[in-house]
């Protein structure tokens, strides 16, 4: 499983999964798509970077702090730019108490019969990213 949507009153909540941080990050991206966008409606036109540097004490807040920085830069493109993100490929490495990671998104103009539902913003309400035995999940409210 990729991700799942969770029940949630007002807002959007899913759990993401991966066996790796850029399985996750690029799994994040397809529940973002799939929350907010009509992807038939979008055409592989575009691509956007993004590339995060992050510090942290230990490897699950790398990657709690990776996957919050990676939502909004997602939700930056999507307001700003109005770029859809249909895909992800990314590449982290890690060292030194640092995770550097490089992302190039696929998608295209976002236009506004291809908006589910607009993103206001990621929050820290129950945030929170989990190291398991065979990989990584994470829980994400988004504010709608």
């Amino acid at each position: 499983m990729k991700y799942r949507f969770v029940e949630h009153t007002a807002d959007i909540a899913f759990e993401i999964y991966g066996k790796s941080i850029e399985e996750l990050l690029k799994n994040a991206t397809l529940a973002f798509r799939d929350a907010f966008i009509f992807a038939d409606k979008i055409s592989f036109t575009a691509e956007r970077e993004i590339e995060l540097e992050e510090s942290g004490e230990n490897e699950r807040e790398l990657f709690e702090y990776a996957l919050y920085d990676w939502l909004n830069e997602l939700l930056y493109l999507f307001d700003a730019e109005h770029f859809a993100p249909l895909d992800a490929e990314v590449k982290a490495e890690m060292g030194n108490g640092k995770l550097n990671v490089a992302g190039k998104l696929k998608g295209g103009k976002l236009r506004s019969e291809a908006v589910r539902v607009e993103p206001k913003a990621i929050t820290l309400h129950k945030f929170r990213v989990e190291l398991l035995q065979d990989g990584i999940r994470a829980f994400v409210v988004v504010d709608i």
